[in-house]
């Protein structure tokens, strides 16, 4: 499970979670974080070009036209 530096992922609480669920914690070093850099950039333009545009009933709405966006990608 990758996951950023936050209080809520370096919790004792989210450590027993990942056990419990036969999970491997993974954090980047500290300051490096081009390794989401590709993800965020993708989903900021998602948001930017599609969903904000649209008003979705349920995810099951959603749910294909954003997989459209996506394939078209």
């Amino acid at each position: 499970m990758h996951s950023e530096h936050g209080a809520q992922f370096t919790s004792r609480e989210w450590q027993t979670f990942l056990r419990q669920h036969d999970l491997q914690p993974r954090m980047s070093g500290r300051g490096t974080c081009h390794d989401n850099a590709v993800v965020e950039s993708f989903f900021q333009l998602l948001k930017r070009e599609r969903i904000r545009f649209r008003i979705y009933l349920t995810r099951d709405a959603a749910r294909p036209d954003v997989f459209g966006y996506i394939e078209m990608f």
